[in-house]
């Protein structure tokens, strides 16, 4: 029988740490080669960890909820021809791992790797103890897995919700996320007593407060301000929607908004940009790395799609679609998160009509959208209803002067006023 030891591998570009979500094994569960033993929560993302080895679980050495650094064990399994045998509860615990010799092999996954720096022994950091593995005179009984999505995984459990006790109504009885919130449904116990509650910063939000301290005390920020009338872009949009070619397609004056800044660049690539501190420079990116806020249930995530200016207008309109779906289902991939250039954020979906954004660390612009409304405009002369958003341009001022931003905002509504204007100029 042989133990092998699985270490944390780094899922994305200098990763150092990961929450461990969900497990989806325990101690005496089967599992074969690339089975999903875990999901883990770096900065970025929510990761399925598939297993490097076949066999059986012997111990788990990490608890849902705990921070573990890349390159410490999280699992240990036994492989060979033994591995039907119980697990041996005289060996070490999980929390006092025996030294391992120079010479032993980490499991790697094709696609991740651990870093050099992750086969050194660091100093132990405190850690919540793990209970060792049940003695063997206690057979292990493994309920059938619960079909569900990471990101409900995690709202089960800050509700307090046994996930086998909810009945699913997705296809293959995989759980929603109305199962879960009619399981809860029920009168709320009147509390006597009120305490503050205390919240761990981690992941998602950890990632994005550091980011953004650094962005507002590192970049100096102006943010500029244009109301523009939208009816040409609603009209627009209505004539995408009644196109064949669009068939399925989600159809939004997001993507029209995305086109006008795409433009906007196109015509200043300085805006398109990050300041080289470090070496004194101004990069100017060769393609536009289109970042897009999306509010998910694990904080704001900000994707992009990447060389953005070289889409025709369907395929970015399915880009959009594809980068909000996988980052509402929490399966928003690292790559897909990183080398951002320049952002767009709407507001306007929670019903707030301007905002002043903060730059994301490494780009020169952020434009935010406001709410879409009715409102009363003059045209000709004449004041009758149109549809207006007040759109508001963010950018470092080290990088991009009161001239530019000002022409990158006005360009960006002159095309949203006049969609068909701004693509004959493409």
């Amino acid at each position: 029988m042989s133990v092998q030891q699985f270490r944390l591998p780094d899922v994305g570009e200098g990763l150092t740490e990961a929450e461990i979500v969900t497990w989806r094994v325990a101690p005496g569960d089967p599992v074969g080669l690339n089975d999903i033993l875990v999901d883990i929560e770096t900065a970025k993302a929510v990761v399925e960890l598939p297993s490097p080895y076949a066999g059986v679980v012997d111990r788990l050495l990490a608890e849902e909820g705990q921070t573990v650094e890349v390159g410490s064990p999280i699992i240990a399994i036994r492989t060979g021809g033994d591995a039907d045998a119980a697990p041996d509860a005289a060996s070490p615990p999980a929390e006092e791992p025996a030294e391992e010799p120079a010479e032993e092999r980490t499991a790697v996954l094709v696609g991740y790797g651990v870093s050099a720096q992750a086969r050194t022994r660091r100093p132990r950091r405190a850690t919540p103890s793990v209970r060792p593995a049940e003695p063997a005179r206690r057979p292990h009984t493994s309920r059938p897995p619960v079909l569900t999505k990471p990101p409900l995984r995690k709202l089960a459990k800050d509700l307090g919700v046994e996930l086998a006790d909810v009945r699913g109504s997705g296809p293959g009885g995989r759980i929603t996320r109305q199962d879960l919130l009619d399981h809860t449904t029920g009168p709320a116990p009147v509390a006597e007593h009120r305490s503050d509650e205390r919240l761990p910063v981690r992941g998602v939000r950890k990632a994005t407060a550091a980011a953004m301290v650094a962005s507002a005390f590192t970049a100096p920020h102006v943010t500029e301000f244009l109301t523009v009338d939208m009816t040409g872009t609603v009209e627009f949009v209505d004539r995408l929607k009644q196109d064949p070619s669009f068939q399925g397609i989600k159809v939004s004056p997001l993507l029209v908004a995305s086109l006008a800044l795409l433009d906007a660049i196109r015509r200043h690539p300085d805006v398109n940009a990050r300041w080289d501190e470090e070496n004194q420079e101004i990069v100017r990116f060769a393609d536009v790395n289109l970042g897009i806020a999306a509010a998910t249930p694990r904080g704001l995530l900000v994707p992009n799609v990447k060389a953005a200016q070289t889409l025709p207008v369907r395929d970015l309109a399915v880009a959009l679609n594809e980068l909000a779906a996988t980052a509402r289902e929490g399966r928003t991939r690292p790559a897909d998160l990183a080398g951002g250039t320049v952002t767009i954020t709407n507001i306007g979906v929670f019903g707030v009509d301007a905002g002043t954004p903060i730059l994301n660390p490494g780009e020169a612009a952020i434009l935010c959208l406001g709410a879409l409304r009715r409102m009363p405009w003059v045209v000709d002369e004449q004041v009758v209803p149109r549809w207006t958003v007040q759109l508001s341009l963010s950018f470092d001022h080290r990088l991009v002067d009161g001239e530019l931003g000002s022409r990158v905002l006005a360009h960006v509504g002159r095309f949203l006023e006049d969609p068909l204007w701004g693509l004959a100029l493409r």
